[in-house]
């Protein structure tokens, strides 16, 4: 039987619509390297604003990830939403896995819309790819917002007891979820105080899944493979740029210890705020929060150099 309605499906048209109200166009982006990036860009970019990119994490993508925010980052910046490679309507036909190369992807659709300077922030995954953006384009990243990103894991923390689950192939499998049991369970790990999962129709979870995560599901796999492939610490570059970290307290995702890991890695321009009672998805759990440590630091052009305890907040 064919499926008439779809619930996400949806929610993606009024997604679009809160962009396109908010004065963002779709743009697609052909790299000429068998690479296509898909991408919302401002209709008519304002030179007294500053340039903001903003990048999505895993499970998601340009529009659910960061359509509560837009409306109110567009009063203050000139706001670029890629897809990443893989998700939304971005995709390659080239071998590559790597952050680094989702990186370059970036920095050409930002090159393209003669973005020359910008401050970045990166959710999760996007946040591996904006450190390496950061790395790569330090001429050209101006500010860094890292969230809940364990940029500063290494490939012996698997093997270390640091994760839940320490396979990787059964992690890749909840990150990228293709049966209800296994979206359930990512929302157990992403949410601090996850919803009863037997409330909520499986037909909603497959509806979900069917929209958002059976498209270049091995690839998206194959970006989690990636991540901590050879990973130390000490191969890890040192941005310069000044960087806020926002974590949430109770992380089962990436733990907080990758948070204060990344500060003591930084040193004094990066500054850490583990928000309290939230997950991975802090965003999600604490919007005000989040939108307010957010804007503080974007619009501030002094930041405070501090690591603060944990269970504490900074406060501008």
């Amino acid at each position: 039987m064919c499926k008439c309605f779809s619930f996400t499906e949806a929610k993606i048209w009024c997604l679009r619509s809160t962009f396109t109200k908010s004065g963002l166009r779709s743009t697609f982006t052909d790299l000429r390297d068998g690479t296509i990036m898909h991408c919302w860009v401002p209709n008519t970019r304002n030179d007294s604003k500053s340039d903001l990119l903003l990048i999505h994490g895993l499970g998601a993508n340009a529009l659910w990830q960061w359509a509560d925010v837009v409306p109110q980052l567009v009063h203050y910046f000139n706001v670029y939403v890629p897809d990443l490679v893989f998700f939304g309507e971005s995709f390659t036909t080239r071998p590559e896995r790597t952050d680094s190369f989702q990186a370059e992807c970036m920095m050409k659709v930002m090159e393209v819309n003669s973005v020359k300077k910008l401050s970045l922030v990166g959710m999760s995954y996007g946040g591996f790819v904006g450190y390496s953006m950061a790395v790569k384009f330090k001429e050209n990243i101006e500010r860094v917002l890292i969230c809940c990103s364990g940029v500063c894991l290494e490939e012996k923390d698997f093997r270390g007891g640091m994760f839940k689950i320490s396979d990787l192939e059964e992690a890749s499998s909840i990150l990228v979820p293709q049966s209800p049991e296994k979206l359930k369970q990512l929302m157990g790990f992403s949410l601090y105080k996850p919803p009863p999962t037997w409330l909520i129709p499986s037909c909603l979870l497959d509806d979900f899944i069917d929209a958002m995560c059976r498209e270049f599901a091995e690839e998206k796999r194959d970006l989690i493979r990636a991540i901590p492939k050879d990973r130390k610490i000490s191969n890890i570059s040192k941005i310069t740029q000044p960087t806020l970290i926002l974590w949430g307290e109770c992380d089962q995702i990436f733990p907080v210890e990758l948070g204060y890991r990344l500060k003591r890695h930084l040193g004094d321009n990066a500054e850490l705020v583990v928000i309290p009672n939230a997950g991975h998805a802090f965003n999600v759990e604490k919007p005000k929060e989040y939108y307010k440590h957010l804007i503080s630091f974007l619009l501030d052009s002094h930041p405070t150099s501090t690591c603060l305890p944990s269970h504490q907040q900074y406060h501008k």
